[in-house]
């Protein structure tokens, strides 16, 4: 036993002296130079070739590590063994990610790609004007030389895509109003921001579900067609026009579009906006992936329909009776005097297509009362009818109110009278939450306010029915007695 550990203290003698030799004989300089000699032929041998992506480039933040690292988050949680876990200031959902000096493996349409974290000590720094963290991080990217061509064409705008959906999905939206008008802020920003908590969602929605259908795969088929309208050479951009009378859950329907797609919501005000310049400054201001709404466009300046007003106009020069104008509706004291044309140039004029994958969405309750050039394709290219509420709608009603299944009662009474009661789901919503309570007693109690209901709109019908009766023959009658009275005028 003793001769071993003489044997070996001899030996480690003899390495040391030979480090010692080698040092003094082969300066730093020249054995770096003959690594990175050995490294660099080393490579020509090598299948692989490898990227680095370090965290700060020069001064900068390196955009593409936080892609890489959301990116990395969701393949962690699944493959990984060693993840770190994260939660964000604004952020409602847990992160993962791969922890210090680890590896992971990736698949992209066959090509298999190793992502390694690489953390490192930095060295410490004398002065900086730009202090540095104490940890220089990166991600190396490893892949065949032979795919080294769809890593840098496609798989690395792929990281990029799913890093910012991943990123939309995970922070809370913000619900943004122009409560300045057009004027901005210290910083010359013209919106405020609060964040946006509204529970809607296309499930608890009460609307009929081919219709609800229909809305949601149209609004995918505009989040995913990028290629499409660059193909086809139009603005990524969509219109929206919610109209059906006050209740029907309009607000609702553009919450629930909101937390589908993760987009923000920008609420206009136009009483706020004083002229069209203002305008297009906010629509400059507005960021991409968001919802622009204009609620109740009927009531907050006055676009109404040219031609009934040429036409009522024209009533007035014959009868001589007209109704006042509202007042500020042309700019008279101090008053908006945003115009028709500047809407429709905010909407889809060359200002719209300063941003990118932007939803206009506009709400009324009397659709009549729009000027037609508001309505056309290109403008408002999908118009939904918010209608009072029908079977199917109000079956989504009692599942999410009462946790009522189609197999738990008998339903058939209630939809041979929820047709003709015109109720919206706003009015059997409150019945609703007024005896959540009481199962049996929120149907009872809806039974009969239905039949209440549907008895007042077979009256009114009856009503406006005989109206139109007696109007019709007054008509008639001075039809006929118009070619009297002219032939008597010519005697």
């Amino acid at each position: 036993m003793k001769g071993i550990w003489t044997t070996t203290t001899s030996m480690m003698g003899v390495l040391a002296f030979c480090q010692t030799l080698l040092h003094t004989v082969f300066p730093p300089e020249l054995r770096f130079a003959s690594l990175k000699f050995f490294q660099r032929h080393l490579k020509w041998f090598s299948s692989y070739c490898y990227y680095d992506i370090t965290e700060i480039d020069g001064v900068n933040t390196n955009e593409l590590y936080n892609a890489v690292q959301l990116y990395l988050s969701s393949s962690a949680s699944i493959t990984g063994t060693h993840v770190s876990l994260t939660r964000g200031l604004n952020s409602s959902a847990f992160t993962f990610g791969v922890s210090n000096n680890d590896r992971l493996v990736d698949t992209y349409n066959g090509t298999i790609v190793e992502w390694e974290h690489v953390v490192t000590q930095r060295q410490s720094q004398t002065f900086s004007w730009r202090p540095l963290p104490e940890e220089k991080r990166g991600f190396t990217l490893r892949v065949k030389k032979k795919n080294r061509q769809v890593v840098l064409d496609s798989y690395l705008d792929f990281v990029m895509e799913k890093a910012n959906e991943i990123r939309r999905k995970n922070q809370d939206r913000l619900l943004y109003t122009n409560s300045r008008g057009g004027s901005s802020d210290s910083r010359g920003h013209p919106w405020e921001s609060v964040p946006f908590k509204h529970p809607s969602t296309f499930d608890t929605l009460a609307m009929d579900p081919v219709k609800k259908s229909e809305i949601m795969a149209d609004l995918l088929d505009f989040a995913n067609g990028e290629s499409f309208y660059r193909r086809t050479g139009r603005a990524w951009k969509r219109g929206y026009l919610l109209y059906g009378p006050p209740g029907t859950g309009k607000s609702s329907m553009i919450a629930a579009m909101a937390n589908y797609l993760g987009y923000d919501i920008y609420d206009l005000e136009l009483t706020e906006v004083n002229t069209n310049s203002e305008l297009r400054k906010l629509l400059m201001k507005t960021s991409s992936k968001s919802i622009i709404v204009i609620e109740d466009i009927d009531c907050s300046i006055n676009f109404s329909n040219r031609k009934k007003n040429a036409n009522f106009g024209a009533r007035k020069n014959n009868h001589d009776f007209a109704s006042p104008a509202p007042p500020g509706a042309n700019g008279e004291d101090g008053g908006s005097t945003i115009t028709l044309s500047g809407l429709l140039n905010f909407t889809d004029g060359l200002w719209s297509c300063c941003g990118s994958e932007r939803i206009f969405v506009f709400t009324t309750n009397h659709i009549e009362k729009l000027d037609p050039a508001l309505l056309r394709s290109g403008r408002m290219d999908m118009h939904i009818n918010m209608s009072y509420c029908s079977f199917p709608a109000f079956k989504i009603l009692l599942k999410n109110y009462m946790g009522y299944e189609e197999t738990d009662l008998v339903l058939e009474e209630l939809e041979e009278v929820i047709d003709e009661a015109e109720m919206t789901p706003a009015d059997i919503s409150e019945v609703l939450i007024k005896n959540r309570r009481d199962k049996s007693k929120a149907v009872q109690e809806l039974l009969e306010a239905m039949k209440m209901r549907a008895e007042k709109t077979r009256a009114k019908k009856l009503l406006e029915s005989n109206r139109n009766e007696i109007q019709d023959k007054e008509q008639e009658k001075m039809t006929l007695d118009i070619p009297k009275e002219g032939f008597d005028q010519l005697e």
